[in-house]
């Protein structure tokens, strides 16, 4: 390999790391502000973080996209710590990963707006079903047994707000499924029309 080639990937590898710093403090930064939604549960809250995590994987790939999540989450434990013992976390790192990674993968492939698109379904789709499953087996007892609150409670602010939610299952379902749907939608929305704009200077 020529002393040009070795500066030229040197180079490459700098500005990567770069670009992954700088969305993911991005990424982190958003995650501070996450708005409640009258609609469903009040720890239920809907943030932007995820905007910028799919911006690189968009632009550097899978890899990139998973390195920022979980630069993210490290940086919120950093800063804000934990009330769950992290589990809370680990979920939100499921979710975050579930959605960037299988989304990427396939607009690496068809970097089309067609294919934006398509990644971007591909991507809420696999949000909503890791979502639930992290939410039912991970979240939600985790909360439960760290905030002190029965899961009968847990579920009942779930009866107030649509009265078929009578157990977990369906708490899971008519709450957090449509929660992690609504999320996909609406990052997928703002990541379509803003990634053309901010693609040009992810890839000087």
């Amino acid at each position: 390999m020529s002393t040009e080639s070795i500066v030229q990937s040197k180079t490459s590898r700098v500005q990567w790391i770069a670009k992954v710093s700088i969305l993911s403090a991005v990424a982190f930064l958003l995650m501070l502000f996450e708005i409640p939604l009258p609609f469903f549960p009040p720890f239920y809250k809907l943030g932007f973080d995820e905007v910028a995590v799919m911006i690189g994987g968009f632009a550097m790939g899978p890899l990139a996209g998973a390195v920022i999540e979980t630069l993210k989450i490290v940086l919120n434990l950093l800063f804000q710590g934990t009330d769950t013992a992290c589990v809370g976390e680990i979920s939100n790192l499921l979710i975050g990963l579930s959605l960037v990674i299988p989304s990427s993968i396939y607009y690496q492939r068809h970097k089309t707006r067609k294919g934006a698109l398509v990644s971007l379904v591909i991507g809420t789709l696999s949000l909503a079903v890791i979502g639930s499953l992290s939410n039912y087996f991970i979240a939600l007892p985790a909360y439960s047994y760290f905030y002190g609150l029965p899961m009968d409670a847990i579920v009942g602010m779930g009866t107030a707000l649509f009265p078929l939610v009578s157990n977990t299952f369906t708490f899971v379902l008519f709450m957090t499924l449509p929660f992690n749907i609504l999320k996909g939608v609406i990052v997928g929305i703002i990541v379509f029309v803003l990634y053309k704009r901010i693609s040009p200077l992810l890839h000087r």
